[in-house]
């Protein structure tokens, strides 16, 4: 296996840890965008569109996740080009919707409401 030296370090590089840096990266930079759009969409909504869903937040939470998924799923199985936001969109909801499902989970979502 190929090894480089880094010069300024000593440390051996291997292309194991160069591509762990390239995930690293890729990583941060799309936790970030997640982050910058979760806020963003937390500005129109704000928290109770979550936490006062019927049948609380888990449920509401649930709903939202499992349409996402059968859009994803109705996409991909058809091949059809989506005409209102893109499989990449929907990830992205998805993702986001689970960040939100830990923080009501650690009763960090909506401070005025404590229950899931």
């Amino acid at each position: 296996m190929a090894t480089m030296i880094d010069r300024n370090m000593g440390q051996y590089i291997t292309p194991t840890l160069v591509r762990e840096v390239h995930l690293e990266t890729h990583m941060a930079a799309t936790i970030k965008e997640l982050g910058d759009l979760l806020l963003s969409k937390h500005r129109d909504y704000g928290p109770k569109n979550i936490s006062l869903a019927p049948g609380g937040a888990v449920n509401g939470l649930r709903v939202r996740m499992h349409d996402k998924l059968a859009r994803i799923n109705n996409l991909v199985d058809s091949g059809a080009d989506p005409q209102h936001e893109s499989l990449e969109d929907s990830f992205k909801d998805m993702a986001n919707y689970a960040i939100i499902g830990l923080l009501v989970l650690r009763g960090q979502w909506d401070e005025d409401i404590r229950t899931v």
